[in-house]
C-alpha cells in the first residue's frame, strides 16, 4: 500500500479546532450509523404492526450489545495505533493493523455462532411479548449470520480513527446507509418480508460497505507501510490491544446488557410499553450522537498526545471538548424533553406507542447534559490507557444504580416516565467517579514532577 506522512496535526498548534474538525465526520458517521439502525424500525413502523416493532426493537438491542463488544475491542486498536502515530513508530502501527485483522476474524466467528445458536433462549430471557417471539428470533439469526461484515466495518473504522482520519469511516457508513434504505424499502415495503427483510437489508448493506471500503483503502493507502505479510497473530500487539480493549469491551457490553435488562423489565409491562421503549431508544440514539462523537474523537486525540509525551495538551483537550459538548447537550435535552412526541412520530404512527415513547423521553433526556461530561472523561481516560477505570465506573453505574433503581420502579409503578430516571441517576454516579479519578491522577503526576 502507498505510504503517507504519519502526522495528523493533533500534537501541534491549536487544540479545539482540530478536535472539532476531526469530530465532525465522526458525528456524520454516527448519524448515518444511527439512521442505519433506525431505518429498520422506521420502515417496520410504517409497514408492520406493534409486534413487528417490538421484535425489531428487542432484536436490534441484542445485536447492538454484540456490536458494542466488538466496537469496545476495536478501541484497543484505535488507542494503540494513535499512540504509535504519536511516537512516530510506523513498524508497530503496521503490525497492530495486521494483528487486528487476525484477532477480529476470530471474534466475528464466535459472536456469529452465539447469535445463531442462542437466538431462541435470548428472546425468552428478554421476555419478548408472545406475538413477537418468532420474528425476533428470525432477526437475531439473520444478523448473526452476517456478523463478519459488522466486525469488519468496526475494525476498519477503528484503525482510521487511530490514524486521525475520520473522513473515510464516514464514507464507509454512508455507503451502508444508502444500501440499507434501498434494501428496507424493497424487502419490507415491496416484497413484504417484514422483520426478516429488515434484518437481511441490514446485513447486505454492511457487506456492500465492507467490500467497497477495502477497494477505497487499496487506492488511498495508509500513512505507514503495510502489506499482506503483516497479517499475522503478532503476540505483543494482540496482548496490548486486549489489555486496552477488553476493559472497554466489558464496560460497553455489560452497560449494553444493563439496558437489555431494563428492556426486559419494560417488556413485562406489555406490548405498548415495549414498543414505546424501543422507539424512545432509537430517538435517544440520535440525540446522543454528539457526546459519543466527542468520546471517540477525544480518545484518538489524547492517545496521540500521550504517545508524543504531551500530557498537559491532552488535559487541555479534555476541558475544551467538555465545554463545547455541554453547549450542545442543553439543546439535546430540550429536544428530548419537549419534542419527544414529534421525534417519536418519525418511527411510529400508533398514538399509544408515540405517547409511551414521549413519556420515557421526558425524564431520560436529562442524561443528555450529564453524558456530555461523562463521555469526554471516558474518551480522555481511554486515550491515556486507563481503560480499567472506564470499565469500573461503567459497571458501578449500570449494575449498582441503573438496574436496581429500574427494578424498584418497575415493581412499584407502571410509569415509563419514572423508569426514565434510572439512567441519568447512573450517569451522575459515573461522573463523580471519573472526576475523583482525574483529581487522583493529577495529584499523582504533580508528585512525580516534584520528585
Amino acid at each position: 500500500m502507498e505510504e503517507k506522512s504519519m502526522s495528523s496535526g493533533f500534537t501541534e498548534g491549536k487544540i479545539l479546532s482540530p478536535l472539532i474538525k476531526f469530530m465532525i465526520p465522526i458525528v456524520g458517521a454516527l448519524l448515518l450509523q444511527a439512521m442505519y439502525g433506525a431505518v429498520d424500525l422506521m420502515i417496520i413502523g410504517w409497514f408492520g404492526d406493534a409486534s413487528s416493532l417490538s421484535a425489531v426493537a428487542t432484536g436490534s438491542s441484542v445485536t447492538q450489545m454484540a456490536t458494542m463488544l466488538i466496537s469496545g475491542l476495536t478501541m484497543g486498536a484505535t488507542v494503540l495505533i494513535g499512540r504509535y502515530i504519536g511516537e512516530n513508530n510506523p513498524e508497530r502501527a503496521g503490525k497492530t493493523v495486521g494483528a487486528a485483522i487476525c484477532m477480529f476474524t476470530v471474534v466475528a466467528v464466535i459472536v456469529s455462532v452465539i447469535l445463531l445458536l442462542f437466538a431462541s433462549p435470548l428472546t425468552r430471557v428478554m421476555q419478548v411479548p408472545e406475538q413477537a417471539i418468532g420474528q425476533c428470533e428470525a432477526y437475531l439469526r439473520i444478523c448473526g449470520a452476517g456478523m463478519i461484515f459488522v466486525t469488519a466495518y468496526n475494525v476498519i473504522s477503528g484503525i482510521f480513527r487511530g490514524i486521525g482520519n475520520s473522513r473515510l469511516p464516514l464514507i464507509f457508513v454512508a455507503i451502508a446507509c444508502v444500501v440499507n434504505v434501498i434494501g428496507d424499502f424493497l424487502l419490507v415495503g415491496v416484497f413484504k418480508m417484514d422483520v426478516a427483510g429488515a434484518a437481511l437489508a441490514t446485513i447486505l448493506a454492511q457487506a456492500v460497505s465492507v467490500v467497497l471500503s477495502v477497494i477505497i483503502i487499496r487506492k488511498t493507502g495508509l500513512p505507514f507501510h503495510f502489506n499482506i505479510k503483516y497479517i499475522k497473530f503478532h503476540p505483543f500487539e494482540i496482548k496490548s490491544m486486549l489489555q486496552l480493549g477488553i476493559p472497554i469491551a466489558l464496560q460497553d457490553t455489560l452497560t449494553s446488557m444493563s439496558f437489555l435488562i431494563v428492556n426486559s423489565m419494560i417488556n413485562s409491562m406489555g406490548l405498548m410499553a415495549s414498543a414505546g421503549y424501543g422507539v424512545a431508544c432509537k430517538v435517544m440514539g440520535f440525540i446522543f450522537l454528539i457526546p459519543s462523537a466527542f468520546m471517540q474523537a477525544m480518545s484518538a486525540f489524547v492517545a496521540q498526545n500521550i504517545g508524543a509525551g504531551k500530557v498537559d495538551r491532552a488535559k487541555r483537550a479534555l476541558f475544551s471538548g467538555m465545554g463545547s459538548a455541554l453547549i450542545v447537550g442543553v439543546f439535546m435535552f430540550l429536544a428530548g424533553c419537549f419534542g419527544g412526541s414529534l421525534l417519536s412520530s418519525i418511527f411510529s404512527t400508533d398514538p399509544q406507542v408515540i405517547e409511551a415513547s414521549a413519556s420515557y423521553l421526558r425524564s431520560y433526556s436529562i442524561d443528555c447534559i450529564i453524558t456530555c461530561i461523562l463521555f469526554c472523561f471516558m474518551g480522555y481516560f481511554n486515550g491515556c490507557g486507563h481503560t480499567k477505570l472506564v470499565m469500573i465506573q461503567g459497571l458501578i453505574g449500570a449494575f449498582g444504580i441503573r438496574i436496581p433503581l429500574a427494578w424498584i420502579l418497575c415493581k412499584t409503578t407502571s410509569s415509563l416516565f419514572l423508569m426514565g430516571f434510572a439512567t441519568p441517576a447512573a450517569s451522575i454516579v459515573s461522573c463523580i467517579i471519573c472526576f475523583c479519578y482525574y483529581l487522583h491522577l493529577n495529584k499523582k503526576q504533580k508528585a512525580q514532577v516534584v520528585v
